[in-house]
């Protein structure tokens, strides 16, 4: 039988016996109301004609000791007290009130007889006479009927009341009944059913566990027993799928630990709580570290704790705006410097999950670094001095010689001039660019107003903007400080960037200039309508040398000293752009 089956019929059992018994009281209750209300009503009509009959009698009492006596309206409540007392004989449904009636009536005709009695004698009722006697006898009579009328009112009563608590004690065995069976019924589907589906609960938890060898309960019914086959198959099923998918993540994890061990830089892999998981063998090497590290915070497995706090700052889902400085670390007998980064590990609905920092040994390449600046320095005081000395020889030479205007000779001492310059500020860009680099470079500051900066730039630059239709636009958001610049060196960033801004937007675009106060920093911004930026060379354009665009111009030293500069006043540069929606550098100088 199916389960559905035999819940309905246990179901609709419990329903039916308690219907029944709910009917069978309330067909009872009607039954003792309708009886009980017959009975009563019968009762109280022989009580209510009883009533008449005395008022009737006493109509003709007051009749016949009054003086003189008032003989029709004495013959007419002798009238009504006979009407009267042949209604109560008719209305009489048992044999003791027609019975008391029919007394009544013999002793009201003796009173008659009494009454007929010739009119000259006078009625008393205190003598003891035929009149009081037959009086008597009458009223008697009428209170006996009135008193068995009473007494039958009083046992309906006390039967109505018995048979109500025998209703009541039969619908109360009724509901102990039924709660029985339920009990029974209830007992036998939870010993039938629960008992299966607790065995189920159990092997469900053991499948969740890992545990996938369940025991299955069996059962009669037929959708218990359907349940546990499939339950079972189920089980088989993710025994299956859980040893090919480990299969599957070893072979996964082994692939992934090659690709980590083949990288030429060091890795290490962090969990959640910003502890070392994994360490690939170039990290081993450069960080001098082995398998006893794993499991320890990257600060205390490095022995160095200043990185805990970026670490966390990126398990945060935080970024790093500023650069790291590098990692000076001891490791097989030397000193070596590591450049190192840090990224989370993001799933899909950007829960993070690790962290991975990346380290590279940069010792030969800061070796090579400072050699080159050290270079460039003196290249360029080298060379400084005889071409100083080689343009103000062609100044003077120029001053002396007059060619024509439109000839060859005056293009050409021209266009000498104008590489002469060139080459004066590319040496003076490699001095700047080197002291920056060597740190030997000091900023000279003073309070600056942002606005005045800004409205100067923009009046330095209107001439050579409105040779190519080029609108500049100032947007300020006041409140604006005043910061603490050296404002030649920021005159140069500004300068640096807009220059680049003309050379790169089209004719007719517009450059908007904008600053505004964003927490403890102040932003400023230069944003063209030029090709932009691709995004393959976004990283390295503050990088020295470095150009992009077509329109090229200078030797790329521009946007890295403007980096530097940046930087030595305690900010950072930016960009955004999007290839072919402009570009927009940004300043980020604290206040």
């Amino acid at each position: 039988m199916k389960l559905r089956t035999q819940l309905f019929l246990s179901i609709s059992a419990l329903i039916t016996v308690a219907l029944l018994g709910l009917l069978l009281g309330l067909i009872g209750v009607m039954q003792m109301s309708r009886s009980q209300e017959q009975l009563i009503n019968d009762n109280f009509t022989t009580l209510n004609i009883s009533q008449r009959l005395y008022q009737h009698l006493g109509d003709q009492m007051v009749n016949l000791m009054g003086e003189p006596i008032d003989l029709p309206a004495l013959e007419q409540s002798q009238q009504q007290f006979l009407t009267a007392l042949e209604e109560g004989s008719r209305s009489a449904q048992d044999a003791q009130a027609r019975a008391g009636f029919e007394r009544i009536a013999a002793a009201y005709r003796d009173f008659l007889e009494v009454v007929a009695q010739p009119a000259s004698m006078r009625w008393t009722l205190l003598d003891d006479n035929d009149f009081s006697q037959a009086f008597n006898q009458v009223r008697q009579h009428m209170m006996a009927l009135q008193t068995q009328a009473l007494g039958k009112v009083h046992q309906a009563e006390g039967a109505a009341r018995e048979r109500a608590l025998l209703i009541a004690g039969l619908l109360g065995l009724l509901g102990v009944s039924v709660l029985l069976i339920g009990y029974v019924t209830a007992h036998g589907i939870a010993r039938r059913f629960g008992e299966p589906m607790d065995a189920l609960a159990k092997a469900a938890d053991q499948i969740g566990q890992g545990d996938f060898q369940v025991t299955l309960p069996l059962s009669p019914v037929n959708e218990i027993a359907a349940l546990s086959r499939r339950f079972g198959l189920m089980a088989e099923a993710l025994r299956v799928l859980k040893a090919t998918n480990i299969e599957k993540l070893m072979a996964g994890q082994q692939r992934l630990k090659a690709v980590l061990d083949s990288i030429d830089d060091g890795l290490l892999i962090l969990d959640r709580q910003g502890c070392i998981e994994h360490a690939n063998p170039v990290a081993q090497r450069q960080l001098g570290c082995g398998e006893k590290q794993r499991g320890q915070p990257l600060g205390r497995a490095l022995g160095l704790p200043e990185l805990d706090e970026p670490a966390q700052r990126v398990l945060r889902g935080e970024s790093l705006d500023e650069v790291p400085p590098d990692l000076s670390v001891q490791a097989s007998g030397e000193l070596r410097l590591l450049s190192w980064s840090l990224a989370p590990v993001t799933l899909e609905d950007e829960r993070i999950v690790a962290g991975v920092m990346v380290l590279r040994d940069v010792t030969e390449d800061r070796a090579f670094e400072r050699v080159r600046n050290e270079f460039v320095l003196r290249a360029s005081h080298e060379l400084r001095t005889p071409v100083t000395g080689m343009q103000m020889a062609f100044g003077l030479l120029h001053e002396r010689m007059h060619f024509l205007p439109g000839t060859r000779e005056a293009e050409l001492a021209c266009t000498f001039d104008e590489e002469m310059q060139r080459l004066v500020r590319l040496i003076n860009d490699l001095l700047d660019f080197s002291r920056y680099q060597s740190g030997t470079q000091t900023l000279e500051r003073e309070p600056c107003d942002l606005e005045e900066l800004l409205g100067a730039l923009r009046q330095r630059f209107s001439a050579q903007a409105s040779e190519h239709s080029i609108s500049i636009e100032l947007e300020l958001h006041p409140p604006l400080p005043r910061v603490k610049l050296d404002p030649l060196r920021m005159e140069q960033v500004l300068d640096n960037l807009m220059g680049n801004a003309i050379r790169h937007s089209p004719d007719g675009g517009q450059i908007r200039l904008q600053a505004r106060r964003h927490g403890e920093q102040v932003i400023l911004s230069v944003t063209d309508e030029g090709e932009g930026v691709p995004y393959s060379q976004q990283e390295r354009i503050f990088e020295p040398f470095i150009q992009v665009g077509t329109r090229k111009g200078g030797a790329g030293l521009g946007l890295a000293l403007c980096k530097e500069i940046v930087q030595l006043h305690g900010g950072r540069i930016g960009l955004y752009s999007r290839p072919g929606q402009g570009a927009r550098f940004y300043l980020a100088l604290p206040v």
